[in-house]
């Protein structure tokens, strides 16, 4: 389990900056039928977006929506059943594509490569 760098002081929660920084190009995708992502954006146009050191999001545990995995990633990461990442990847029909914080990408690329 991570610990938490929160500090609270006469009841105002203070959270470091590094923390809650936003990555300047990895961000969660998800598409109409192939499922979610996470990864560094090359291209992208209305339809198709590529991908790379991508991992595919089959199962998050410790986040009660994608909008909380991009922000503060996962906290129970021996739960969550994230493959291996994947040099490069193209999507097509992405639907939603949201920006991460550094938070959010450590705890992703730290889940456990799950395979069978």
């Amino acid at each position: 389990m991570t610990e938490s760098k929160e500090v609270k002081i006469d009841g105002i929660t203070y959270i470091p900056k590094e923390e809650t920084e936003l990555c300047e190009n990895y961000f969660i995708i998800r598409t109409y039928s192939a499922g979610v992502f996470a990864g560094e954006v090359v291209t992208k146009d209305d339809k198709t977006i590529t991908l790379k050191n991508a991992r595919r999001i089959w199962k998050w545990v410790g986040a009660a929506s994608l909008s909380q995995l991009a922000v503060d990633g996962v906290s129970k990461p021996n739960e969550c059943l994230f493959p291996c990442e994947v040099d490069n990847i193209i999507l097509n029909n992405w639907i939603e594509i949201i920006n991460c914080t550094k938070k959010a990408q450590k705890s992703i690329k730290g889940v456990p490569i799950w395979k069978t």
